[in-house]
């Protein structure tokens, strides 16, 4: 883990903070729960419990494994729909195939991502391949769900693709760190991917002992996720760990929210497990759509009435059709 990696020393540098730059603090700290997704995979459920005017305008986040599988064991999810926002699969390690009702899928494998449009519908089903329950192996990825605004909530489904070699590559100031740009920009320098919502998303590995200082947008809301390994994440240095999640932004003490600041600053604890040498961690940013979200299921809409209309149009098959010698999950035979 993870599988797109560079040597630090031979990419572009993150410039060094401005002397106007501000930090921005910590608000909240939370562990997500562990649970199963689909036909029984492992997940860290790794939203639960913050507010969606914190998340705004991300909905949902799993942390798929990490998880080594013994062959006839993995697992993926049936066909099932969605509607009203986009589906992000990152996959860190491992391979997962993908197939849409609207002709989009491939293989999602070693640092790729798949982006996926669900706009006015679409029905879905992500599977590990067949080699790959034959023979067991790595698994571990990030299922990130961004919300669509009101009046994207019924564009075209879409499907992008973008391979671990397309990925923007930068290294921290000092050399220590490796920042992967999927979406967005950071410090001038823009990701591949397209997204409706105006995002960050991005994936660093910064090494034991090492710090991470990034140039964050003013208007996004940022979210920092800890995917393996032990730190500290904002300007007072709290700790963090595998499986947290913290919402950057301080809270005033009149109940108020103070300055956003230009700067988020992650650390590495200077020694990490032997099977986690580094603190791995996915930086989430974007726009607030600041819109009523009505989540049900696989759909999130604008108002109950709509949710109601998004599960009629399904059962009306208005998504769409599974295609013939579609992809199947697998199921053990016992």
């Amino acid at each position: 883990m993870p599988a797109i990696t560079a040597d630090t020393l031979t990419l572009p540098r993150i410039a060094a903070p401005r002397a106007s730059d501000t930090e921005r603090p910590v608000r909240s700290i939370t562990t997500g729960p562990r649970g199963f997704e689909g036909e029984g995979f492992p997940v860290v459920r790794a939203f639960a419990g913050v507010s969606a005017a914190d998340l705004d305008p991300f909905v949902h986040m799993d942390q798929m494994g990490e998880v080594e599988y013994q062959p006839g064991e993995p697992r993926g999810t049936d066909w099932h729909p969605h509607r009203g926002f986009e589906t992000v699969t990152y996959m860190i390690d491992g391979r997962f195939a993908h197939q849409d009702s609207h002709g989009g899928g491939g293989l999602i494998t070693d640092g790729a991502t798949q982006w996926m449009t669900a706009g006015s519908g679409i029905l879905h089903i992500e599977t590990p391949p067949a080699e790959l329950v034959e023979s067991g192996g790595t698994f571990h990825g990030i299922q990130l769900w961004v919300n669509l605004p009101k009046k994207d909530k019924f564009a075209s489904p879409r499907y992008q693709a973008i391979e671990g070699n397309q990925v923007k590559l930068l290294s921290s100031d000092d050399g220590g760190a490796l920042v992967r740009i999927i979406a967005g920009e950071i410090d001038g320098n823009p990701g591949p991917g397209s997204t409706h919502t105006p995002i960050t998303m991005a994936h660093a590995t910064i090494q034991p002992g090492a710090r991470l200082n990034l140039p964050w947008n003013r208007d996004f809301n940022a979210l920092v996720y800890v995917l393996s390994g032990r730190g500290s994440v904002g300007p007072v240095a709290h700790p963090i760990h595998q499986g947290q999640l913290a919402v950057m932004g301080g809270e005033r003490s009149d109940g108020g929210i103070s300055g956003p600041g230009d700067r988020i600053t992650v650390a590495a604890e200077g020694t990490q497990d032997s099977n986690r040498p580094a603190l791995e961690v996915l930086f989430l940013g974007g726009k607030p759509i600041r819109e009523p979200v009505f989540h049900y299921g696989p759909f999130v809409m604008n108002s109950k009435a709509e949710l109601i209309q998004a599960l009629e149009d399904y059962q009306a098959g208005k998504f769409g059709q599974i295609p013939p010698n579609a992809l199947m999950p697998h199921r053990p035979l016992h």
